[in-house]
């Protein structure tokens, strides 16, 4: 057994380890350098800036006012649009991403390398290009039923991605075993396969569960009220920044409660092998008459999640023309998504540069609750960190509000988990030992940072900048409150030529962003493979 620690086996006597192994130890117990610290701080501070403006703002005008604003029916009323949608959605990821994972890993469906990209693919469509998709062609869709449709298809690659990683890794042998005494493929799959599906089923849905929660653009344009849209039209309906605040406030406690029933349900049981080698593949399971319903399935969820928004966004650019859209407007409005993406990425990432190395270098409670307060715009919608950073500049930074400065903070705070998750795991995999020489050939910890530390990390640092500056292209309702006066990106261009009823015009838009958020995901694609 090897320890985790260490990486050396557990067998050995603790006075075996090597010198590389001691080295790592005593980088990890080093306190962190003022260097790492000081913007380490910053970060932090910064991403729990929106809790404490929701703490301050909900209860602006008393306990009782607030308390009002949450036992209105209407809040009761979004309560149960926002539950009755996430439950709705991730039943059905969980049944699209299981099934889809089992065909295109356990079993011998055809073209199965093909299938597992092409089921990948709606990641790369935001929700509300979906949703314009979906209602230029169906606008009686609109509600409910276009919103779980929508969310549905472009977000069930959460569940599928971790329960086809847990399936590749499952040892085969007891489910052989559950055959050998006589159960059918269902009853092994049901009794033995699913509950060591379960955590990562689990995790996925999670994931699929706080998309819901924080979307704004689908839900806007289906025109069904949730949360999101709740928040924001009583950010627009009043000059009273409590309601929102207040609503904003129940959004964060929900997804808190997701979040803790998420981890109640793993339990304490895990399923690991306890022998030694590793485990052999699983023998594909024929399918016999199924393989064309099989294919079938596969087909008919690529061609909705994927065809038919592609085919769509297609027809809607043929019907339109100049008149409908103006191609300088475009390229205008695609250079500044880029601009204010690579900003956001750029700050970001050097926002999460200390982060990550104090979380892969340093151990104790300063640096997880470090690492933690870095984490916490991950729990909170867009609309909500965007109504923290108008409170903050209205109040203390009248100069930022509706620059660009204030807009590119926001993508900070909403996506420093992205930057700072792929930082941290780009330095575990660099030796500290280097550091430690340089450090003993009298560089100063600056010094080491930037000759060895940043060269080392360079490509997983790139790799989470070029995710952050896809995240920020298609973020949507942050951008509509805090973009500078009379500035528009892809999103919002779209959002609101979407709402007019233009179709056509919208589809330029959407095409476009599109487009360049696949170049940035295809070169991250290449990257990790």
């Amino acid at each position: 057994m090897t320890d985790p620690t260490t990486g050396h086996s557990a067998d050995r006597p603790a006075a075996a380890a090597t010198p590389l192994a001691g080295r790592r130890r005593v980088a990890a117990g080093r306190r962190p350098s003022p260097v790492l610290l000081v913007p380490a701080c910053a970060a932090a501070l910064l991403a729990v800036l929106p809790l404490g403006y929701l703490a301050v703002r909900a209860l602006e005008r008393g306990p009782a006012y607030a308390w009002d604003v949450i036992a209105d029916d209407r809040t009761a009323l979004l309560l149960g649009h926002s539950l009755g949608l996430t439950a709705a959605v991730v039943l059905g990821c969980l049944v699209l991403g299981v099934s889809l994972a089992w065909l295109t890993v356990r079993t011998a469906l055809p073209g199965a390398r093909i299938w597992s990209v092409l089921v990948t693919l709606p990641l790369a469509v935001p929700s509300y290009v979906a949703a314009f998709t979906w209602l230029s062609a169906a606008p009686g869709l609109a509600g409910f039923t276009g919103s779980a449709l929508t969310l549905t298809l472009v977000s069930f690659p959460y569940v599928y991605l971790p329960v086809a990683a847990a399936l590749r890794r499952t040892d085969p042998a007891q489910e052989e075993v559950s055959r050998s005494l006589g159960h059918g493929r269902m009853r092994t799959f049901l009794r033995v396969t699913l509950p060591q599906l379960r955590p990562a089923a689990a995790g996925g849905g999670l994931l699929v569960a706080l998309y819901v929660l924080s979307d704004f653009g689908a839900v806007s344009l289906m025109r069904y009220d949730t949360f999101t849209r709740g928040i924001y039209t009583s950010y627009r309906a009043s000059f009273d920044r409590t309601p929102a605040a207040a609503l904003s406030a129940v959004l964060v406690l929900m997804t808190v409660a997701l979040v803790a029933a998420e981890t109640r349900t793993r339990g304490r049981a895990g399923h690991a092998r306890t022998g030694t080698g590793t485990a052999r593949p699983a023998e594909p399971a024929p399918l016999g008459r199924l393989r064309l319903p099989a294919l079938g399935w596969c087909g008919a969820v690529v061609a909705l999640a994927v065809g038919f928004p592609l085919a769509t966004l297609g027809y809607w650019l043929a019907v339109g023309n100049s008149a409908t859209w103006d191609p300088g407007t475009l390229a205008d409005t695609s250079l500044t998504t880029l601009g204010t993406a690579a900003a956001g990425a750029a700050l970001t990432t050097l926002l999460a540069l200390p982060v990550g190395v104090i979380a892969a270098r340093h151990r104790g409670r300063g640096a997880r609750l470090l690492e933690q307060a870095a984490y916490a715009g991950h729990a909170l919608p867009g609309i909500t960190v965007a109504l923290a950073l108008v409170f903050f500049a209205v109040r203390y930074a009248r100069p930022l509000y509706q620059e660009l400065p204030l807009l590119v903070c926001a993508y900070a705070v909403l996506f420093l988990p992205v930057a700072a998750a792929a930082t941290r795991a780009a330095v575990l995999q660099a030796p500290p030992v280097l550091e430690d020489v340089a450090r003993s050939l009298g560089r100063s910890p600056l010094a080491v940072l930037r000759t060895v530390t940043v060269p080392l990390a360079a490509p997983g640092v790139a790799a989470g900048a070029a995710l952050t500056f896809v995240v920020c292209m298609k973020e949507l309702p942050a951008t509509l409150l805090l973009r500078p006066t009379g500035m528009d990106t892809l999103a919002t261009r779209l959002w609101t030529e979407t709402g007019a009823g233009s179709f056509a015009a919208a589809a330029p838009y959407a095409a476009a962003l599109i487009l360049l958020a696949a170049v940035p995901s295809y070169l991250l694609g290449r990257h990790r493979t």
